[in-house]
């Protein structure tokens, strides 16, 4: 049996085919500003991979900013909800999910079953998200992908003391004005958006076995201070951390298969 999951997200679509309880093909791509051709154009990357044909998809689930715009999905659920279940999918020893997307950051408190107990996510503003980095970055003069390694070059401490990332761009160049090294600054960005989330941790409870999921997962800066803020070491999700919502749409379909199945 066959399902699939679709991701789509402000910045990237994620597509995962899932046979039984594992996954056979999985694609990433940037999404476009349609996310109806970005759900086409992810899944046809997955079929092809493994030359599958998409009338051997039994169920399809889909999540993220553009679930209700996928044609070929036969019903949809929460990221929420496909974070939480796919992290602990990838990990049963994941209780608490902290996921950074392009335009949100989330934190989730799952079950022994993967399912939300409690969340509390930042919607408001861009600060503390993918987006934000990603024009912080070029503010800099680099690309979203090099920030982190830049991060790492750091030696010295900088502060950024603004919480809107409007303003934290009017501080970054102020410090390349005062002649700051971009390294330095870099490291300083991934420490203030490392702030921004550890701010929502006292809205929900932290429970033992944190990941992190999304893009800014892949940002070792940001994941380093992260840890280093909640005095804590982040648990590996067993997948690709940026499909956990993909994967979790995956098994949420193989759930829907059974007659008892209940969505949530």
């Amino acid at each position: 049996m066959l399902t699939a999951g679709i991701d789509i997200g402000s910045l990237t679509a994620k597509a995962v085919i899932m046979e039984e309880k594992r996954i056979i093909s999985s694609s990433i791509i940037k999404a476009g500003p349609n996310p109806s051709k970005s759900a086409e154009e992810v899944m046809t990357e997955c079929l092809v991979q493994k030359n599958i044909s998409p009338s051997s998809i039994e169920k399809c689930c889909s999540t993220g900013y553009g679930r209700f715009n996928t044609p070929f999905s036969d019903f949809n659920m929460s990221e929420i909800s496909c974070h939480g279940m796919g992290a602990f999918w990838g990990n049963s020893n994941i209780r608490t999910i902290i996921d950074i997307g392009g335009q949100d950051c989330k934190i989730i408190s799952i079950d022994e079953n993967g399912m939300v107990k409690d969340f509390v996510m930042n919607d408001k503003c861009a600060a503390g998200t993918g987006r934000s980095l990603e024009i912080l970055s070029r503010t800099i003069g680099i690309t979203y992908e090099e920030l982190g390694d830049l991060a790492a070059k750091s030696r010295k401490s900088l502060l950024l003391t603004n919480k809107c990332s409007i303003f934290m761009e009017l501080e970054v160049m102020e410090l390349m004005q005062r002649g700051k090294k971009p390294s330095d600054i870099a490291n300083a960005l991934a420490k203030a958006v490392a702030g921004r989330i550890v701010a929502l941790t006292g809205s929900v409870e932290i429970s033992e076995g944190v990941c992190i999921t999304g893009g800014v997962s892949k940002n070792r800066a940001v994941v380093r201070h992260l840890e280093n803020q909640l005095k804590t070491e982040f648990q590996l999700p067993g997948i690709d951390p940026q499909l956990a919502g993909a994967t979790g749409a995956a098994v949420f379909a193989s759930q829907s298969m059974n007659a008892n199945y209940e969505r949530r």
